[in-house]
């Protein structure tokens, strides 16, 4: 599958550019295959650089402001060069996919309103731009996919998919934004969460995983947050029961928060595993699940298990 974006025509200089991709899909810590072609009009046209760069829209860290386009990775292509009037000049790439790069797809469904492009920066002089986009498809990584699946299996729902143009505190990031993903409380953990918000931070190693719980009593005004980070290597992730790692980081998310809460007369521990094993369509025994609720203070803190 080739997928081609054709910047419009320069006013003065007649060039156009052309990016192709060989193959749209990706996932992190792969490259992007194509190449870019620029042509020019009836003038010899002066190119300074050609750049590639990731763009998506985010969300600035206040959650006031509007959302914008957000460049949040790039490499250099070529530098200073002269296209003569009628010629053209191709260029094959090979760009570097971060680690880090959002996921904007899941199961061959797109993750609600992500989208994401690969934008090619054609600077013909300080002012001006020759901007060409095409889109891009990023996949998860199997670890990423092995929890996406499990808490889908658990039970949970997304509810939104976003990215907030900012870099989260005490974690060690390379990219300026991060990606969140919303889901409603699965109904066995209805009691200690109303909301989970799950982020991923990837490298070569493995995968760190972030659990923010919210717990909101509309009627009696309380709202409890708490954050806990798991990590994971990909190495042997096939063979890992990802739905048991996942409840488990779950409940040790909560009852690590509950002291925290222990004022509230809502707040329990959770006294044993949310995960069942029994067909989809056997319907709970009454009074079995997850007892009471539990919260904490949002701090970014250690995990268990596998967690730190």
């Amino acid at each position: 599958m080739r997928v081609t974006g054709v910047s419009p025509e320069s006013g003065w200089t007649g060039l156009t550019v052309r990016t192709a991709l060989t193959n749209p899909s990706t996932r992190p810590g792969l490259s992007l295959p194509g190449r870019v072609t620029v042509t020019a009009g009836p003038v010899d046209v002066p190119v300074l650089h050609v750049r590639l760069g990731l763009v998506t829209t985010a969300e600035p860290d206040d959650p006031s402001a509007p959302r914008r386009l957000v460049q949040f990775h790039e490499a250099s292509l070529t530098g200073a060069f002269v296209l003569r009037a009628g010629r053209g000049r191709t260029m094959p790439f090979q760009f570097p996919v971060p680690w880090e790069t959002p996921v904007t797809i899941f199961g061959g469904v797109p993750l609600l309103s992500l989208r994401m492009a690969l934008r090619t920066e054609v600077a013909i002089e300080p002012r001006l731009d020759q901007g060409a986009m095409v889109p891009v498809f990023v996949h998860p990584l199997p670890t990423q996919a092995h929890v996406l699946a499990a808490l889908d299996t658990l039970g949970f729902t997304m509810r939104q998919a976003g990215l907030v143009d900012a870099r989260l505190p005490g974690v060690e990031q390379t990219l300026p934004l991060h990606q969140r993903l919303g889901y409603w409380a699965a109904p066995l953990y209805a009691g200690p969460m109303t909301e989970l918000e799950l982020i991923f931070v990837a490298n070569s190693a493995g995968l760190e995983v972030i659990l923010w719980l919210d717990r909101r009593l509309a009627l009696a005004g309380v709202t409890h947050q708490s954050i806990s980070r798991f990590r994971v290597w990909h190495q042997g992730a096939d063979r890992r029961d990802w739905v048991s790692t996942v409840d488990g980081w779950l409940r040790h998310a909560i009852n690590r928060h509950a002291a925290t809460a222990a004022h509230s007369d809502w707040s329990a521990q959770v006294t044993e595993s949310a995960h069942v094993s029994r067909p989809p369509d056997d319907p709970v025994p009454p009074g079995f699940g997850l007892g009471g609720t539990a919260g904490g203070g949002a701090g970014v803190g250690g995990g268990g298990g596998d967690g730190t």
